[in-house]
């Protein structure tokens, strides 16, 4: 991956085989992109890379990040949670974010019709970085399927396994069942989840 922000503007991100191509998501949106850079550093933010991409920094935190993707580019917006978004602007990132973190966009004339909103965001967050106040953690209520909680009434060591899993990992497997339409696949699933509950790991863990 990249290690300073102008390579990320002039060929991408380094994360995969499109770099320093043409067909580089950062190449199609290179205005929309430049647009958000300029916002960020007029805002006497800091910038660096993380993960492959500009983020920008104020008072010793994260502050933003951006990002190009194939259908559209973002900003997204570290402890959205404080920031005022009288114009409901910030999206969630997919179904399973908790929070509206990011604004999308899908033409770079779109970052100038937002400018004076990022602006704010922008000025709201370097304020709440300086008085060290962060974003409350919310923890969502895990919806599980039925098949699972009638799993954890009748198996006592999966209930207690289960129980002490961090929340995390209880609800990679909230995610990891839901996608399966068909009870049968849901209960295969529990049954093969079963070991890895037991071992205290994740959905998704070895």
């Amino acid at each position: 991956m990249i290690t300073k922000a102008d390579t990320y503007f002039t060929k991408g991100c380094g994360r995969c085989a499109r770099f320093a191509t043409p067909d580089c998501s950062t190449r199609t949106w290179a205005d929309g992109l430049a647009a958000l850079r300029r916002l960020c550093r007029d805002a006497g933010l800091g910038e660096t890379v993380k993960w492959g991409h500009p983020c920008y920094t104020h008072a010793g935190r994260n502050i933003a990040l951006i990002g190009a993707f194939r259908t559209d580019f973002r900003l997204t917006l570290f402890d959205a949670a404080l920031l005022d978004d009288p114009g409901n602007l910030l999206q969630r990132r997919g179904p399973n974010s908790r929070e509206a973190d990011m604004l999308r966009f899908t033409d770079p004339a779109q970052v100038a019709g937002h400018a004076a909103a990022i602006r704010a965001f922008l000025h709201q967050a370097k304020a709440h970085a300086e008085a060290g106040r962060t974003a409350p953690k919310t923890r969502a209520p895990l919806d599980l399927p039925v098949e699972l909680t009638d799993a954890l009434d009748t198996d006592a060591d999966l209930a207690q396994a289960f129980r002490a899993l961090t929340p995390g990992r209880q609800r990679s497997y909230a995610i990891a069942l839901a996608g399966a339409k068909k009870p049968e696949t849901r209960l295969a699933r529990i049954a093969r989840f079963r070991p890895r509950i037991l071992a205290g790991k994740g959905a998704t863990e070895g």
